[in-house]
């Protein structure tokens, strides 16, 4: 557990910014409720970089009917480009391709990809475990229409913040045990991946901005009913990816935590998992910042820095042998 006395504090900006948009609710308000929060907490227009975007609905075997909104980064290279598959976060309930689209074009501009943003179906009108299937159904497709979208198949990573760094991480092991797409790179924001709400981090932060324990609580009820969560090392690993027995052979991952986040040891357990199992991993822990942080990277200096942190660790895995200025 980290020694309170020892922390810096949140970051002032963005703690004037959850002060002015507090983000607070409980399984009892309702996930409409919720919804309309994720809503409000939107970057302005202008700030978003202009790029060419195109609307899909993509389909795998037996589901035909993602939704996917596509993004090519503003450079001059139009073919042979790398693809990141990106999950949006919100508990696997809340979030869609509007809310993140301010973060998924940051990671089409930051690893200069083609970004698919999966629009999976949500929690509590399709609980677990629907997402994985739609999300593991869009990035086969992906593997199979890379090329058409100017993609290089060989060059495919996944993303995803909190929920979709859960996704994310679920992908990389389906891709490794189930023939998929082979992915060079997993870039995990914050990830939910052993079920385990006993960490030190859970308790130290039970009361943190974006993400307290009701909202944990909240999550959990859409996404798993009544599931019983008290032995989280029992949890199959399509939920709980860190419960996998070999995680030997995954692709290179960067795990971004935060301080003041529920979520920060979950994280950095996860990236102990992957390290001695073989598996290259870059853990970044932001000590002024709170989950969600890449969400703010528009209007928060720090949240901006730590996030192009992330992005700069993707794009060079993307664009191996070229320099990074």
């Amino acid at each position: 557990m980290t020694d309170p006395t020892a922390r810096p504090g949140i970051d002032p900006t963005m703690q004037a910014l959850l002060d002015a948009f507090p983000f607070k609710f409980t399984a009892d308000d309702g996930v409409e409720v919720a919804r309309e929060q994720m809503r409000q907490m939107k970057a302005p227009p202008e700030t978003l970089p202009s790029m060419r975007i195109e609307e899909r609905t993509i389909g795998y075997g037996d589901i035909t009917d993602i939704p996917v909104r596509i993004y090519w980064p503003p450079v001059e290279q139009h073919e042979n480009l790398p693809v990141v598959v990106f999950y949006h976060g919100g508990g696997w309930s809340i979030g869609d391709l509007d809310t993140h689209d301010p973060v998924a074009r940051g990671h089409a501009v930051g690893a200069e990809a083609i970004v698919v943003s999966v629009d999976y179906r949500l929690a509590p009108e399709h609980p677990w475990p629907a997402g994985i299937d739609d999300a593991w159904a869009a990035l086969r497709w992906v593997g199979r229409h890379a090329e058409e979208l100017g993609g290089d198949p060989t060059r495919i990573a996944v993303a995803g913040d909190s929920a979709g760094g859960n996704i994310s991480a679920v992908m990389t092991q389906l891709a490794r045990d189930q023939a998929g797409p082979p992915l060079v790179f997993q870039l995990l924001w914050y990830p939910t991946t052993t079920g385990d709400t006993q960490l030190p981090s859970m308790i130290e932060n039970a009361d943190g901005p974006i993400l307290d324990r009701d909202v944990v609580a909240a999550f959990l009820h859409w996404y798993l009913g009544d599931m019983d969560l008290s032995e989280p090392a029992k949890l199959p690993p399509t939920l709980a990816p860190a419960n996998t027995a070999d995680l030997s052979g995954l692709p290179p991952a960067f795990i971004a935590t935060a301080e003041y986040d529920p979520l920060r040891d979950d994280g950095t357990r996860y990236a102990e998992l992957l390290s001695a199992a073989g598996v290259p991993v870059e853990l970044r822990n932001e000590p002024t910042l709170v989950h969600g942080y890449v969400n703010f990277a528009l209007v928060v200096p720090a949240a901006a820095e730590a996030t192009n942190r992330g992005l700069a660790a993707l794009k060079a895995a993307l664009h191996p042998g070229r320099e990074t200025p």
